[in-house]
């Protein structure tokens, strides 16, 4: 039986890419791609042929099975997101756990993800936090945030740039206007930025310089 390799992939700079990524994409049978557009450049820009497959939040449902009879088989199969860690607000947990209950070995090997310099970078609390990724688009949002408004650790969001001010305008709300917040956009890019203040700050900052770019929010806990 053969087993999954979760490979982490660049969230920016292609350079962060690491060797033992470069030699799992190439060695492996099989290659599930979030987006086989956004993989297929970054295999080419490395010159690796490894033949690819969707999988991604719309078909992993369906696929999860017909990848664990691969894998049965004799296949080798390396799971990549288009961006960082695969299964971390990405495919890939349904994935994983299916082959763990099928006893598949599960490989994962380290690499970038957004989160972990944008939590260093915010200069807040770092001992203690609790990843959030998104928060709920409408039904739950308002419990959610209720819930969190007394979290004492370190939180850690993702957010679409169309949404940020929103997002920002219910961290005032929710969590008060002097909540500590750290805004850190296209990470390992051209024009990567953290912009850092009080959440009323931080807010007015992007409401007149509407964000582009991968986004993760920091915010500070609850002081008790």
């Amino acid at each position: 039986m053969s087993k999954l390799y979760i490979v982490p992939t660049p969230i920016g700079n292609l350079k962060d890419i690491t060797l033992r990524a470069l030699e799992v994409l190439k060695d492996v049978d099989l290659i599930l791609a979030e987006d086989t557009r956004t993989s297929g450049k970054l295999l080419k820009h490395f010159e690796i042929s490894t033949h690819m497959q969707s999988h991604h939040m719309h078909n992993e449902h369906k696929t999860v099975e017909s990848i664990i009879q691969k894998i049965k088989s004799g296949t080798t199969v390396a799971l990549i997101s288009d961006a960082g860690t695969p299964a971390i607000s990405d495919p890939g947990f349904l994935l994983s756990r299916a082959c763990i209950e099928n006893g598949i070995e599960v490989d994962c090997l380290p690499g970038a993800t957004a989160f972990v310099p944008a939590l260093v970078n915010s200069g807040l609390p770092n001992d203690k936090f609790v990843f959030e990724g998104f928060l709920p688009v409408k039904k739950g949002r308002q419990t959610r945030l209720l819930l969190l408004a007394e979290e004492t650790r370190t939180m850690i969001f993702y957010e679409s740039p169309h949404k940020l001010v929103k997002t920002l305008g219910h961290f005032c709300e929710y969590f008060g206007e002097d909540r500590q917040v750290s805004v850190s956009r296209e990470l390992t890019k051209l024009f990567e930025e953290t912009i850092r203040g009080t959440a009323k700050e931080v807010l007015e900052y992007y409401t007149n310089k509407p964000p582009k770019g991968e986004i993760v929010v920091i915010v500070g806990g609850k002081v008790k």
